[in-house]
């Protein structure tokens, strides 16, 4: 078991922080996952990356994919449920992917159900992830977020990560993006998105 700061313990894929539970998804978990992925209000900023999940069936195909997916993933890429400690509830969900299209930076994403919105958890869920990744020898992790997105932003920041500009070498789409390096780990970063950027150009990011 390696213990990080902040409370931080990993062992294997269970990661556990003062108040939450990452675990990796299965079958049973597919009602808690349409909380969250079929809620408007939170799939809105999945988009181009992922759409709404509109029903069970729907949600029950993906959840089945993620656990088959999970058998053969390599640290650092996984999936993770976001379990409450005190309460047992399944708050949110994260992941840490390789994203398109060269498949080399890894993304951190995280979705809190709408319920459980205003806790902190995106900070705390984003800064367990990264001692995960970095334990596994990655060197850096990224965020993205569609520059209307906010509240992303605002955890992006909570996690440590520093605005480095905008791009559309990712998903085709023009994106706010944030990066986390291993020697800035639990360093509160300095740099946010200025009020009325002129976009630096990230396309070698």
């Amino acid at each position: 078991m390696v213990q990080g700061s902040h409370s931080v313990d990993i062992d294997g894929e269970l990661i556990r922080t003062t108040r939450l539970q990452l675990a990796p998804w299965t079958m049973p978990d597919v009602d808690a996952a349409l909380g969250i992925f079929g809620d408007a209000e939170v799939a809105r900023w999945l988009a181009p990356a992922m759409a709404r999940v509109p029903d069970s069936a729907a949600m029950r195909d993906l959840v089945a994919r993620w656990v088959t997916d999970g058998l053969g993933a390599e640290p650092p890429v996984g999936r993770w449920k976001v379990t409450d400690i005190a309460s047992g509830r399944v708050v949110g969900a994260v992941s840490l992917l390789p994203l398109p299209p060269d498949d080399i930076d890894f993304e951190i994403g995280v979705q809190i159900a709408r319920g459980w919105w205003g806790n902190g958890y995106a900070g705390e869920v984003g800064d367990a992830i990264a001692h995960y990744a970095f334990a596994a020898g990655t060197d850096e992790i990224f965020a993205v977020a569609r520059p209307a997105n906010q509240r992303g932003a605002a955890a992006a920041r909570r996690m440590g990560m520093e605005w480095v500009g905008q791009t559309d070498k990712y998903y085709d789409t023009r994106l706010d993006v944030f990066r986390l390096r291993r020697y800035d780990l639990d360093v509160q970063a300095v740099v946010a998105p200025p009020e009325d950027p002129r976009p630096s150009d990230l396309t070698d990011l």
